[in-house]
Protein backbone atom coordinates (compact mmCIF):
# COMPACT_ATOMS: atom_id res chain seq x y z
CA UNK A 1 0.00 0.00 0.00
CA UNK A 2 2.04 3.46 -0.64
CA UNK A 3 2.34 5.72 1.98
CA UNK A 4 1.31 9.29 1.51
CA UNK A 5 2.98 12.26 3.37
CA UNK A 6 0.58 14.46 5.57
CA UNK A 7 0.15 18.27 4.83
CA UNK A 8 2.37 20.01 6.93
CA UNK A 9 5.02 17.88 7.33
CA UNK A 10 8.57 17.11 5.02
CA UNK A 11 10.47 14.27 4.33
CA UNK A 12 13.64 14.41 6.26
CA UNK A 13 15.19 11.03 4.72
CA UNK A 14 17.56 12.87 1.92
CA UNK A 15 18.35 16.15 3.84
CA UNK A 16 21.90 16.28 4.55
CA UNK A 17 23.87 17.73 7.31
CA UNK A 18 25.38 20.67 6.69
CA UNK A 19 29.04 21.01 7.46
CA UNK A 20 31.53 24.09 8.60
CA UNK A 21 31.89 26.69 6.00
CA UNK A 22 35.55 26.30 4.67
CA UNK A 23 36.98 29.58 4.93
CA UNK A 24 38.88 31.69 2.13
CA UNK A 25 41.71 33.75 1.76
CA UNK A 26 42.94 36.35 -0.58
CA UNK A 27 46.20 35.17 -0.51
CA UNK A 28 49.45 36.44 -2.80
CA UNK A 29 53.20 35.83 -2.69
CA UNK A 30 55.86 38.59 -2.81
CA UNK A 31 59.38 40.11 -1.26
CA UNK A 32 58.47 42.42 1.58
CA UNK A 33 60.38 45.56 2.07
CA UNK A 34 62.87 45.88 5.14
CA UNK A 35 61.63 49.05 7.73
CA UNK A 36 64.77 51.26 6.04
CA UNK A 37 63.33 50.86 2.47
CA UNK A 38 59.73 51.15 3.31
CA UNK A 39 60.32 54.09 5.15
CA UNK A 40 61.88 56.23 2.26
CA UNK A 41 59.31 54.72 -0.17
CA UNK A 42 56.38 56.54 2.65
CA UNK A 43 58.75 59.98 2.28
CA UNK A 44 58.04 59.37 -1.46
CA UNK A 45 54.19 58.93 -1.07
CA UNK A 46 54.14 62.31 1.36
CA UNK A 47 56.08 64.16 -0.95
CA UNK A 48 53.89 62.97 -3.98
CA UNK A 49 50.69 63.43 -2.48
CA UNK A 50 51.72 67.36 -1.77
CA UNK A 51 52.56 67.59 -5.73
CA UNK A 52 49.59 66.04 -7.39
CA UNK A 53 47.17 66.15 -4.25
CA UNK A 54 45.32 63.32 -2.39
CA UNK A 55 41.38 63.14 -4.21
CA UNK A 56 41.94 61.59 -7.43
CA UNK A 57 44.36 58.65 -5.98
CA UNK A 58 43.71 55.83 -4.15
CA UNK A 59 47.06 55.72 -1.89
CA UNK A 60 48.49 52.00 -0.49
CA UNK A 61 48.86 52.16 2.90
CA UNK A 62 52.50 51.82 4.05
CA UNK A 63 52.03 48.75 5.28
CA UNK A 64 50.89 47.18 2.08
CA UNK A 65 53.81 48.37 -0.13
CA UNK A 66 55.14 45.11 -1.29
CA UNK A 67 56.92 43.30 -4.33
CA UNK A 68 54.12 40.97 -5.48
CA UNK A 69 55.35 38.12 -7.59
CA UNK A 70 52.20 36.30 -7.73
CA UNK A 71 48.37 37.04 -7.19
CA UNK A 72 46.53 33.54 -6.16
CA UNK A 73 42.91 35.23 -5.28
CA UNK A 74 40.62 33.56 -3.00
CA UNK A 75 42.24 30.10 -1.38
CA UNK A 76 41.05 27.73 0.93
CA UNK A 77 42.96 27.99 4.67
CA UNK A 78 43.28 23.92 4.26
CA UNK A 79 45.73 24.72 1.43
CA UNK A 80 47.82 27.34 3.24
CA UNK A 81 50.37 24.80 4.18
CA UNK A 82 50.62 22.72 0.70
CA UNK A 83 51.03 26.55 -0.84
CA UNK A 84 54.03 26.94 1.61
CA UNK A 85 55.82 23.83 1.18
CA UNK A 86 55.67 24.01 -3.25
CA UNK A 87 57.40 28.06 -2.50
CA UNK A 88 59.84 26.49 -0.10
CA UNK A 89 60.75 23.59 -2.20
CA UNK A 90 60.97 26.17 -5.27
CA UNK A 91 63.22 28.96 -4.05
CA UNK A 92 65.65 26.78 -1.37
CA UNK A 93 68.28 26.97 -3.94
CA UNK A 94 68.14 30.12 -5.15
CA UNK A 95 70.98 32.75 -3.80
CA UNK A 96 70.03 36.12 -2.27
CA UNK A 97 70.04 38.84 -4.28
CA UNK A 98 70.20 42.82 -4.19
CA UNK A 99 67.36 45.30 -5.22
CA UNK A 100 66.29 48.96 -4.94
CA UNK A 101 63.74 51.37 -5.41
CA UNK A 102 64.22 53.35 -8.26
CA UNK A 103 61.99 56.08 -10.11
CA UNK A 104 58.39 57.21 -10.38
CA UNK A 105 56.34 55.54 -12.87
CA UNK A 106 52.75 54.84 -14.28
CA UNK A 107 50.51 52.34 -15.77
CA UNK A 108 47.72 53.47 -18.75
CA UNK A 109 49.49 56.31 -20.33
CA UNK A 110 48.64 60.12 -20.44
CA UNK A 111 44.80 60.56 -20.41
CA UNK A 112 44.22 56.84 -19.15
CA UNK A 113 46.15 56.86 -16.24
CA UNK A 114 45.60 54.44 -13.59
CA UNK A 115 48.05 53.42 -11.55
CA UNK A 116 51.30 55.15 -9.79
CA UNK A 117 54.47 52.98 -9.05
CA UNK A 118 57.82 53.10 -7.99
CA UNK A 119 60.18 50.83 -10.50
CA UNK A 120 62.96 48.53 -9.15
CA UNK A 121 66.75 48.28 -9.91
CA UNK A 122 69.15 45.93 -8.85
CA UNK A 123 69.80 42.12 -10.15
CA UNK A 124 66.69 41.90 -12.52
CA UNK A 125 67.81 38.69 -13.46
CA UNK A 126 67.70 37.18 -10.10
CA UNK A 127 64.68 38.72 -9.91
CA UNK A 128 62.81 37.22 -13.20
CA UNK A 129 64.62 33.77 -11.85
CA UNK A 130 63.01 34.29 -9.12
CA UNK A 131 59.35 35.13 -10.23
CA UNK A 132 59.58 32.11 -12.44
CA UNK A 133 60.26 29.82 -9.94
CA UNK A 134 57.07 30.45 -8.03
CA UNK A 135 55.50 30.37 -11.13
CA UNK A 136 55.99 27.27 -11.66
CA UNK A 137 55.51 25.92 -7.87
CA UNK A 138 52.24 27.27 -8.22
CA UNK A 139 51.17 25.68 -11.43
CA UNK A 140 50.73 22.20 -10.49
CA UNK A 141 48.26 23.19 -7.61
CA UNK A 142 45.98 24.68 -10.06
CA UNK A 143 47.24 28.51 -10.59
CA UNK A 144 47.64 29.11 -14.20
CA UNK A 145 50.70 30.64 -15.74
CA UNK A 146 50.10 34.20 -15.68
CA UNK A 147 49.33 35.27 -19.60
CA UNK A 148 51.70 39.31 -19.29
CA UNK A 149 54.51 38.99 -18.47
CA UNK A 150 56.20 40.01 -15.32
CA UNK A 151 56.99 43.32 -14.41
CA UNK A 152 58.64 44.55 -10.80
CA UNK A 153 56.78 47.63 -9.48
CA UNK A 154 55.76 49.17 -6.05
CA UNK A 155 52.15 49.95 -6.37
CA UNK A 156 51.86 53.74 -4.50
CA UNK A 157 48.62 54.43 -5.48
CA UNK A 158 45.35 53.52 -7.85
CA UNK A 159 43.20 56.61 -9.83
CA UNK A 160 39.81 56.73 -8.75
CA UNK A 161 37.25 56.11 -11.59
CA UNK A 162 35.50 58.99 -11.38
CA UNK A 163 38.79 61.05 -12.12
CA UNK A 164 38.52 63.17 -15.76
CA UNK A 165 41.02 62.62 -18.27
CA UNK A 166 42.27 65.91 -17.59
CA UNK A 167 42.54 65.16 -13.98
CA UNK A 168 44.77 61.78 -14.88
CA UNK A 169 47.32 63.96 -17.87
CA UNK A 170 48.17 66.72 -15.06
CA UNK A 171 49.05 63.93 -12.59
CA UNK A 172 50.89 62.13 -15.57
CA UNK A 173 52.88 65.11 -16.56
CA UNK A 174 53.57 66.07 -12.55
CA UNK A 175 54.96 62.36 -12.01
CA UNK A 176 57.34 62.74 -15.57
CA UNK A 177 59.51 65.30 -13.39
CA UNK A 178 58.89 64.12 -9.81
CA UNK A 179 62.46 63.15 -8.32
CA UNK A 180 61.39 60.25 -5.55
CA UNK A 181 63.14 59.92 -1.85
CA UNK A 182 66.50 58.23 -2.28
CA UNK A 183 65.78 54.29 -0.97
CA UNK A 184 68.92 52.34 0.30
CA UNK A 185 69.62 49.00 -2.05
CA UNK A 186 68.40 45.70 0.36
CA UNK A 187 69.00 41.85 -0.14
CA UNK A 188 66.57 40.05 -1.19
CA UNK A 189 66.82 36.52 0.84
CA UNK A 190 63.28 35.11 0.95
CA UNK A 191 59.47 35.43 -0.24
CA UNK A 192 56.63 35.41 1.77
CA UNK A 193 52.93 33.99 1.28
CA UNK A 194 50.45 36.58 2.25
CA UNK A 195 47.10 36.90 3.22
CA UNK A 196 45.49 40.34 2.56
CA UNK A 197 42.43 41.33 4.66
CA UNK A 198 39.46 43.86 2.85
CA UNK A 199 38.31 46.11 5.61
CA UNK A 200 36.55 49.43 5.69
CA UNK A 201 40.14 51.02 5.78
CA UNK A 202 41.79 49.38 3.14
CA UNK A 203 43.39 45.81 2.74
CA UNK A 204 44.98 44.54 6.20
CA UNK A 205 48.43 42.65 5.26
CA UNK A 206 49.52 39.17 7.19
CA UNK A 207 52.99 36.92 6.57
CA UNK A 208 51.34 33.21 6.50
CA UNK A 209 54.50 31.76 5.58
CA UNK A 210 58.38 32.65 4.74
CA UNK A 211 60.54 30.71 2.00
CA UNK A 212 64.13 31.35 2.08
CA UNK A 213 66.16 31.87 -0.45
CA UNK A 214 69.46 29.57 0.65
CA UNK A 215 71.50 29.32 -2.18
CA UNK A 216 75.26 30.17 -2.44
CA UNK A 217 75.59 33.07 -4.08
CA UNK A 218 77.58 33.11 -7.72
CA UNK A 219 81.49 33.37 -7.20
CA UNK A 220 82.95 36.09 -8.83
CA UNK A 221 86.49 36.59 -10.38
CA UNK A 222 89.23 38.76 -10.32
CA UNK A 223 90.27 41.44 -12.25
Amino acid sequence: MMSRLLPGKRRQEHAQPQGPREEMLRLFVAVELPWEVRRAVVDTVESLKRLVGENALRWVRPDGIHLTLRFLGATPEARVAEIARALADAVHDAPPFPLAPLGVGSFGGRGRLRTVWIGVGGDAGALADLAERVEAALEPLGYPREDRSFSAHLTLARVRDETPPQERARIHDLLMVFEPTLSPPFTVDHVSLMQSTLGPGGSVYRQLAAAPLLGAPAATGEA
